[in-house]
């Protein structure tokens, strides 16, 4: 798009809040902001006034934008960091690999409630948490079982009793479903709990103490030694606790360290007064400004944990807006707090220790990272000489056993990293028999098919589509592409015996050093659509009878077959069993088992 296109765009701007999306000459978004005045804040990147270099970096790289408008500011952020996680900006900062933590869920809306694990916290009970630092919520759920006998099961507690369980009979339940207890005795059960999960372990500790006494005294040694290990796990969470922290304290603790190049954030996560543990984030630093950053990362973060009562941070950055978005999310007055002495302060400065620490630490491995990601897609562009980068790479691959049960695989990788929600598995419908050929073109027909439907949104189009194969896998394939009109994707095969890229350019093959990061980035998809193929065959194939499936190797007869079944029982333990194994088997020698063993590898 024209300098006087994007001019005469920049005219139609509407005046209120929304979000915008930068796009490259190629399509491929770039960058998403949010904006309290549309108008305003996208004008500024095309002003001449000078820019941090990460920012001129973006602007020299934008051929067109677009944007949407928000009811709020508020939604504007939530909205932004929908389409951050969608369409992974090139120059946002990103959080990778995010993780959540498990809490303890009491289901108080159940007239007996029951206590659970969970990572997901909504608004639908009481929660604790999170747990981390090598604290296993199992072990805390079997103290308030044996302590508080609470139930733990999911069985529907009616009007008409049921028989109670084995857990009341070890005096871990109070059988509410049996009609053994009244709803008003459950309660004060359910409330002690709540009170042990906040921190108070006193009583439990008692009453794990004075039954490891008991068994002690009996010689049920094993019995003793489980409550002595329960409250040695009691007394280490004790340690965790602050002395000079309120026991009503729910605070994050965030800072960080930044290189100009790339950051390293550090939090800490206190909870009724305890630290629960810390974690720390290596980020490439984006086109945002710092506080921008920062917000955004945090929205980020809070979309998969929960958000604390307090913020401990030393950070300059919207907190109106946080504060917003936490009331929308969570109902909660979310206070965010800058202490300059005090606990608080020493909880910050061990935060931005942490923080300056792994920063130190990590630039070598951010730096071999992009080596083995972004850069090797750049490296691949320029030797494969494909028309565009790409962002997105497909990659497929059959799998089958002599034409039963064949699939078709589909993995997917952007900026060089894998990306799992977006893989895709299918179900070869209309080939008969073991041709791999034809499998490839069934499958690549029903994924091309969805370009330029609503489908799209779920399956966007690839820069780069890898066939795991060599010029007959690479032949076939483009034989879609002509059937379907497509020229605007690059077709390559990877074929695995001397590893060969072969392209649509040229006859000849192209073959890189097995150091070569691009090499290995090839090697790496391709690897993965294979195990991915043959993890979804496998799934389909156990369900098979596994007598049917033994039947159609050489030499394996009736009783043969009957030994290996007796000898593994599944399809899934004779696939992953060694020659060795194999042999073992009643009847089956060296020969056959180096029959059966390829058989089965030559998926």
């Amino acid at each position: 798009m024209s300098e006087s296109v994007i001019r005469e765009k920049l005219k139609l701007l509407p005046d209120c809040p929304g979000v915008y999306l930068m796009l490259d000459k190629d399509g491929t978004i770039i960058y998403v902001g949010k904006a309290r005045v549309l108008k305003n804040r996208v004008r500024q990147y095309f002003h001449s006034s000078e820019k941090p270099s990460k920012v001129q970096a973006m602007v020299d790289c934008i051929a067109d934008f677009s944007y949407v408008v928000a009811p709020t500011e508020v939604d504007a952020l939530a909205l932004e960091n929908n389409f951050i996680k969608k369409y992974k900006p090139k120059y946002n900062i990103l959080l990778k690999d995010d993780k959540t933590y498990p809490y303890i869920k009491v289901h108080t809306r159940e007239a007996f409630p029951h206590i659970s694990i969970t990572r997901r916290v909504k608004k639908d009970g009481r929660y604790f948490g999170p747990f981390m630092g090598g604290i296993s919520c199992k072990e805390i759920l079997d103290i308030a079982a044996k302590v508080y006998q609470v139930r733990l099961c999911t069985v529907s507690v009616t009007k008409t009793p049921k028989k109670a369980c084995l857990d009341h009979d070890l005096n871990r339940c109070l059988a509410p479903c049996a009609g053994l207890v009244s709803e008003e005795e459950y309660h004060e059960r359910v409330e002690k709990v709540c009170s042990f999960l906040s921190g108070n372990y006193e009583e439990a500790q008692a009453v794990l103490e004075q039954k490891m006494n008991f068994f002690a005294e009996r010689e049920e040694f094993e019995l003793a030694l489980d409550y002595r290990n329960k409250i040695e796990m009691l007394k280490k969470l004790q340690l965790k606790r602050i002395t000079a922290m309120p026991r009503d304290v729910d605070a994050d603790v965030w800072a960080i360290e930044s290189n100009g190049l790339y950051a390293a954030i550090s939090v800490l996560i206190t909870r009724k007064g305890i630290m629960q543990g810390g974690r720390n984030f290596s980020l490439e630093e984006g086109a945002d400004e710092r506080a921008e950053s920062f917000l955004s990362f945090l929205i980020q973060y809070y979309t998969n944990h929960e958000l604390p009562h307090e913020i401990i941070t030393d950070e300059v950055f919207d907190e109106t807006l946080l504060k917003e978005y936490a009331a929308q999310k969570s109902g909660r007055n979310l206070q965010i707090v800058h202490p300059k002495f005090g606990v608080k302060r020493e909880l910050l400065n061990m935060a931005e220790g942490n923080a300056k620490e792994h920063l130190e630490k990590s630039i070598l491995s951010i730096e071999h990272k992009n080596d083995r990601t972004v850069n090797a897609c750049k490296r691949l562009q320029e030797l494969l000489h494909l028309s565009k980068y790409p962002k997105r790479m497909e990659c497929y691959d059959i799998s089958n056993i002599s034409g039963v049960d064949k699939v078709g695989s589909m993995v997917v990788f952007t900026d060089g990293e894998a990306d799992r929600q977006a893989y895709r598995r299918f179900r070869i419908k209309t080939v008969e028999g073991a041709n791999d050929f034809a499998s490839l073109q069934e499958v690549l027909r029903r994924r091309l098919q969805k370009l330029g439907t609503d489908e799209e949104e779920r399956f966007p189009k690839p820069q780069l589509i890898v066939i795991d194969g060599g010029k007959g896998q690479l032949s076939s394939v483009k034989e879609i592409f002509d059937e379907l009109q497509i020229t605007d994707i690059d077709l390559v095969s990877l074929a695995k015996q001397e590893e060969e890229i072969f392209t649509l350019l040229s006859p000849e093959s192209v073959k890189l050093s097995k150091r070569d990061y691009a090499l290995q980035t090839m090697q790496r998809i391709r690897d993965e659509a294979h195990r991915f193929a043959i993890t979804y065959f496998r799934s389909l194939h156990s369900k098979r009878n596994l007598s049917s499936v033994l039947s159609e190797i050489e030499g394996v007869g009736e009783q043969k077959r009957k030994a290996l079944m007796k000898q593994f029982t599944t399809i899934d333990k004779i696939l992953n069993a060694s020659q060795e194994e194999l042999e073992k088997t009643e009847g089956i020698g060296p020969e056959l088992a180096a029959r059966i063993k390829k058989h089965f590898e030559e998926l």
